[in-house]
């Protein structure tokens, strides 16, 4: 019996020994990845897929190679949440700038090690100008960084002075001057673990001395995607695309303005779906809004409900298509996010119809477009039959409108039809008319009130 005790000790030893071993030879997953530009949606959807990637290869480390300069603190926002509810530590490699956003989302990571000459901090909230914001813009700041320094075992003063140059801490800032930390001085306040060169050295230092490394691979798709969910960008599209519809509407049987927009909207939605901002109902929303402002156009007199509803279905649609919303849960959507793609859509959309409007009637008459206009110029050499000189007599007539006039369409002056454009807003089919004046082969017509 002794002895069978003393054969399982040692067996259990000697196995226990052996597992030991095995797991300390065995290679560590390190998963890689860059932040090397500004802080704004294709940062975060990097983000986003590089942490997924990395939950999806079961890899016990994920490192990030941080160099910007900071960005939208929307965006920050979301890279450091994403990085706070990693459950696979995530450890920051600063190499040569991690400033303002790129502070925040530096002090979400577990550890920090910064390149030689590197520096972190310099967080105030500024505008594209680089003017300093309201007060309430640096209240949100500091309380995210200071959070953000709490929940890592950070002095969250140290990180609250990276934001309010009015914050003094004893020995490390004066009052007046925003903190920024060289390397040596991040090491020295508990902001840094080390100094590394390489990303080799960073992983010997921290005891992985066998591991496997899988970088992200960014396809030339994810950065076409990263391109075009720009902020800037689908703004562009939301122009062209209100802008095609307006062209399209306002010049009846022209095709290429429709083709624009379709374009447009297909270019606009088609990364925001792969890339799960848009849903489908949100899509359908922006067309069912399409289709509600053809409707009251062409088939319903006057605008009223239909038109209005048409036009708040579309903007929400374009809205809500760049928010990451869960269907109809927003509560993972913060309030800055919703204001500024509000503000994106609005903006787009006004500006949209301003330039229509102003530069509409040049834009058809110019050579580019001018073959596909109804207010085409002809002339008798190049065959037709209906002199320039007999349209031109036309004015003062009276005739019929044959078409709605919405501004261009067709009237009819004792039975002969004729191009015509209403002088103003719309006159729609039966109306009489009155011939005004001949802008570029189209009759300007108004119409007869009280008749």
């Amino acid at each position: 019996m002794k002895r069978f005790f003393l054969f399982a000790a040692f067996f259990s030893f000697f196995f226990f020994q052996t597992a030991y071993s095995l797991a300390g030879n065995e290679k560590q997953k390190v998963y890689y990845f860059h932040i090397d530009e500004e802080i704004a949606p294709p940062a975060s959807l990097r983000v986003e897929k590089a942490l997924q990637e990395a939950k999806e290869m079961e890899a016990n480390l994920i490192v990030v190679h941080i160099n910007t300069f900071g960005g939208t603190l929307d965006d920050a926002d979301k890279i450091r949440t994403a990085f706070l509810q990693s459950p696979i530590p995530v450890w920051a490699y600063i190499d040569n700038n991690a400033a303002s956003a790129g502070a925040l989302i530096s002090l979400a990571c577990d550890s920090i090690f910064m390149h030689s000459g590197s520096s972190i901090g310099a967080a105030t909230v500024v505008d594209q100008t680089g003017a300093v914001q309201p007060d309430k813009y640096q209240s949100y700041m500091r309380s995210l960084m200071r959070t953000t320094a709490e929940a890592k075992g950070r002095r969250p003063d140290i990180a609250q002075a990276m934001v309010d140059p009015d914050i003094y801490v004893e020995g490390i800032c004066d009052s007046g001057k925003v903190l920024t930390f060289t390397t040596a001085e991040a090491i020295e306040h508990g902001y840094c673990e080390a100094e590394v060169e390489s990303l080799h050295e960073l992983l010997k230092h921290a005891g992985i001395e066998k591991y496997s490394l899988h970088e992200q691979r960014y396809t030339f798709i994810d950065k076409v995607i990263g391109f075009l969910v720009n902020p800037i960008v689908s703004g562009i599209l939301i122009m062209l695309i209100i802008g095609g519809i307006y062209f399209e509407l306002q010049q009846p049987g022209i095709g290429f303005p429709l083709i624009l927009a379709l374009i447009a909207a297909a270019l606009y939605f088609a990364p925001l779906y792969l890339e799960g901002l848009a849903s489908y109902w949100e899509i359908i929303l922006f067309f069912v809004g399409i289709v509600l402002i053809i409707l009251e156009i062409f088939i319903i007199p006057g605008f009223g409900v239909a038109g209005i509803s048409g036009i708040i279905c579309l903007a929400t649609g374009l809205m809500f298509s760049m928010l990451g919303n869960d269907g109809l849960d927003f509560s993972a959507v913060s309030a800055h996010s919703i204001s500024i793609s509000l503000m994106i859509t609005l903006l787009a959309l006004v500006a949209a119809l301003l330039l229509g409007l102003y530069f509409g009637k040049k834009l058809f008459e110019s050579n580019l477009f001018g073959g596909l206009a109804l207010n085409t110029e002809v002339d008798s050499k190049e065959g037709f039959t209906v002199a320039d000189e007999h349209i031109r007599s036309m004015i003062g007539h009276q005739g019929v409108a044959e078409s709605i006039l919405r501004p261009a369409g067709k009237i009819v002056i004792d039975g002969q039809p004729y191009d015509a454009v209403a002088q103003m807003g719309y006159i729609d089919a039966g109306k009489p008319v009155l011939v005004v004046d001949y802008v570029n082969g189209s009759l300007v017509v108004k119409p007869i009130v009280g008749v």
